[in-house]
């Protein structure tokens, strides 16, 4: 009995060892996927017939961002696809959809399967099976083996401008998360253009960070689409305030002199406040220099001019006299200003 109990004790640490060792190579195995693709475990769950399970992401740069339901996604060139054929096993195997969407099978020719769903794809083959007297009634189940890489561009105002995977139509809301959502400098307005029609003009929509998006932001975007952020209207403020810099117009695109003049921290003491003054350059070159009141904006006598882009709001000292009193003098002093945020 001694005996017996010294030699499983003795065995046990093989055993462990040897399950433990199996178990890396079974991870290690499944973590292995073509580069540019979306490995699926062969499992047959994302059929015709049936929904996908679980998923792992190939070597694809950026974020993936992949549907909760395979069934949805619709065949694309690229993708690897698993044709079952009841009762044919040597028309059965694993094809490549080709550039035009085409799958090539034995005896049966080119079968145009794009932006079939796996159903329909599966439809498709039995129709040319039997139109080109191939089989009588087959029967056909098609799964996935990979899907395609396939990328939207996501530039300017977000955390992580670049190439999102994207495999199937995705909400906007959702691939702008994905790309690190929107900077505090991002605007309003975001263009999006579709992949489909070239020609088409960029599709503008208002998107903002403090107001309700839901609208906007349950819009589709399908792969090969791109999104630009812009970056929003800025304005500077300069001379006698505590806080000189460029802001960004508030989240709706408009900011007024007054509005202005409290995001820079207000005049200080010294502040000619009468002799306030704001530059707007035109795309045509020419300057406007507007003189405007503080005092009488206060009290209530003069209305808050409300700026744009690029706008210049300059509070002078009443005592001494600035570098850059000069409007060339403001320009120039707002070309190096740093633009302050607010997080």
């Amino acid at each position: 009995m001694a005996k017996s109990k010294i030699a499983m004790s003795r065995a046990l640490p093989l055993l462990l060892g040897v399950v433990l060792q199996l178990e890396m190579m079974t991870v290690t195995g499944n973590a292995q996927a073509p580069s540019g693709t979306l490995q699926l475990p062969d499992t047959g769950m994302a059929s015709a017939s049936g929904k996908a399970g679980s998923a792992s992401a190939g070597q694809a740069q950026g974020p993936s961002i992949i549907p909760k339901d395979f069934s949805e996604l619709l065949i694309e060139p690229g993708d690897l696809l698993s044709v079952n054929i009841y009762d044919a096993p040597e028309l059965s195997g694993s094809y490549r959809v080709d550039a035009a969407g085409n799958l090539a099978i034995p005896l049966c020719g080119k079968v145009n399967v794009r932006g079939l769903s796996l159903s329909e794809g599966a439809k498709r083959v039995e129709a040319a099976l039997i139109d080109r007297q191939i089989l009588v009634q087959p029967q056909v189940n098609v799964d996935v083996v990979q899907y395609a890489g396939q990328y939207v561009s996501v530039l300017g105002e977000v955390g992580s401008p670049g190439r999102v995977t994207l495999i199937a139509p995705t909400k906007l809301g959702e691939v702008l998360a994905e790309a690190g959502g929107l900077t505090p400098l991002a605007g309003t307005r975001i263009k999006i253009r579709h992949a489909a029609d070239d020609a088409a003009p960029d599709e503008e929509v208002p998107y903002s960070r403090g107001q309700s998006n839901r609208e906007t932001a349950a819009l589709l975007i399908r792969p090969g689409d791109s999104i630009l952020v812009p970056r929003a209207g800025i304005v500077y403020v300069l001379g006698a305030v505590n806080r000189p810099g460029g802001y960004v117009m508030q989240e709706d695109g408009k900011l007024n002199v007054a509005e202005a003049l409290a995001l820079s921290g207000g005049t200080v003491l010294d502040a000619n406040t009468g002799g306030l003054r704001v530059i707007r350059r035109n795309p045509d070159g020419t300057v406007l220099d507007f003189p405007l009141s503080y005092n009488a904006i206060a009290k209530g006598t003069q209305t808050p001019l409300q700026l744009e882009p690029q706008d210049i709001v300059y509070v002078p000292m009443s005592k001494a006299k600035n570098a850059f009193t000069s409007t060339l003098g403001i320009i120039q002093a707002a070309a190096s200003s740093a633009v302050v945020t607010f997080h």
